[in-house]
């Protein structure tokens, strides 16, 4: 939910979360038949969900591919795209860490490749309760309430 209920950001962040659900990877179709209608662990998972944050004054949005708001993580796929936004991913986790969010990422090709094994360390992870350890592809962040 948009931090301050400026109807126009929260119209545009639905668009786009729409937008993003019908041009669905294959990665993000496959564990997203997995996680939707708590199947996997009896977790709700949201798919393309918006996160709001209010950064020196101005409001703005990051698309989550997927988010459990009961442990407060989001689950992000990460194609080939992202080899050259590096830095980009950096700072949008900084920022979900400031909001209180857990980040853990998975490259489409280690869903598409086995994503048992994926299921399997992310299972190991929220029996953790994703403790600040240091994890591959995952960056520990603490939780805040839904609005």
């Amino acid at each position: 939910m948009s931090l301050n209920k400026e109807k126009g950001l929260r119209d545009i962040a639905k668009i786009v979360s729409r937008d993003l659900r019908k041009r669905s990877t294959n990665a993000e179709k496959l564990l997203w038949n997995i996680l939707r209608d708590r199947k996997y662990l009896n977790l709700k998972f949201y798919r393309q969900y918006p996160l709001f944050y209010d950064v020196s004054g101005k409001e703005s949005f990051f698309i989550a591919d997927f988010y459990c708001f009961e442990k407060k993580l989001v689950v992000e796929l990460d194609g080939a795209i992202h080899k050259y936004q590096l830095r980009k991913d950096v700072e949008r986790t900084e920022i979900l860490n400031l909001l209180g969010l857990k980040v853990i990422r998975f490259t489409n090709v280690e869903i598409e490749k086995d994503v048992n094994k994926v299921l399997e360390k992310l299972k190991i992870i929220l029996g953790n309760e994703l403790t600040p350890a240091c994890y591959s592809r995952l960056s520990p962040l603490v939780g805040r309430e839904r609005n």
